[in-house]
């Protein structure tokens, strides 16, 4: 009778609550702050994912009207001032910069067109490190949640195996019932430590590697379209030329 009294002693301080609960105010403050990483941790990888899925799409459609061999002024105009992902941001950027400058009067010799051509592609430069800039916002703290997290822990494991320690030595018992508590709660920081490292680690990744490929994509569509502007530029040069 008493063994089962003492099972179900030990079994009910070892839940998860009571692990917390009975921690003092260190393993505490470390358990709070790895839950709190974790969950805000979820929070940034559940909005990349969608935001990222979501930007996928609207290049997509993008591309799509961009290579139709419709007139580019139209697609100018009916994106506006409102567009809706980096690429068409991109496009705005160059298309703006290009309807700044008189075509003419750069085939007359008013401006140069190398000079035209360079700040088309420094608008779209700029334009495209602006959007990667906000793509990469805040998943960083992914990186450093997944390599402090585990330290973390580790500082909660030990503050606890201390404790656990003085108090065995107070109470000069070593029975598995007054040393169990203190050990589990002590190991129970380093588990919250893996919690928030492992999906950190392995979103920052994923994240990572589709930023890399889209910024890849984003790149080859300037060069695409600077040499598309470079090419009126030309032309419009070989017209005056010809007259």
């Amino acid at each position: 009778m008493e063994t089962e009294a003492i099972g179900t002693v030990a079994h009910s301080d070892l839940s998860i609550w009571a692990l917390f609960m009975q921690a003092d105010f260190i393993v505490k403050s470390v358990m709070i702050a790895l839950m709190g990483a974790s969950i805000w941790s979820w929070t940034i990888i559940f909005d990349k994912f969608l935001t990222l899925k979501d930007i996928k799409d609207r290049i997509r459609k993008f591309e799509e009207s961009f290579w139709s061999g419709g007139s580019l002024d139209k697609l100018y105009d009916k994106i506006g001032s409102k567009p809706q992902d980096p690429m068409s941001c991109v496009f705005v950027a160059a298309m703006r910069e290009w309807k700044r400058n008189d075509i003419k009067a750069v085939s007359h010799g008013g401006t140069k067109g190398a000079s035209l051509q360079q700040r088309l592609e420094r608008a779209m430069h700029i334009t495209l490190d602006r959007e990667l800039d906000k793509l990469e916002n805040r998943v960083s703290f992914l990186a450093s949640t997944g390599s402090v997290s585990p330290f973390v822990g580790l500082f909660g494991t030990v503050w606890g195996i201390m404790n656990s320690f003085h108090s065995i030595g107070m109470s000069q018992n070593t029975s598995l019932a007054v040393v169990a508590p203190g050990i589990a709660e002590a190991l129970f920081a380093t588990a919250l430590g893996l919690v928030a490292a492992i999906p950190a680690v392995l979103a920052y990744n994923k994240i990572s590697s589709s930023i890399d490929r889209l910024s890849r994509r984003l790149e080859n569509f300037s060069g695409e379209f600077a040499s598309i502007l470079s090419r009126q530029i030309d032309t419009a040069s070989l017209e005056y030329a010809g007259e």
